[in-house]
């Protein structure tokens, strides 16, 4: 058993649904993102989380898209 593209694309999906869980998470302990780590897990999770951001709308304060990409995530895993 080799490293095929479709273990790097499995690899991939799972390592990003592991930053938007991350960032959830540390959104509760360090809402500023202020931390080191809050800001590496912003700054990767942001390109992905960003642009479903802008197509959800308004939830008073709420943001579903972490969930709702973590679903899409496990969606595209469940592909391969």
């Amino acid at each position: 058993m080799g490293f095929t593209p479709q273990l790097a694309a499995d690899l991939v999906l799972q390592t990003l649904w592991f930053v938007v869980l991350g960032r959830v998470l540390i959104s509760w302990v360090d809402p500023a993102g202020s931390g080191r780590i809050a800001r590496l897990l912003i700054e990767l999770s942001e390109p992905i989380l960003g642009p479903v951001r802008r197509v959800l709308p308004a939830m008073g304060g709420l943001d579903l898209s972490p969930l709702l990409v973590m679903v899409l995530l496990q969606f595209l895993r469940g592909l391969l």
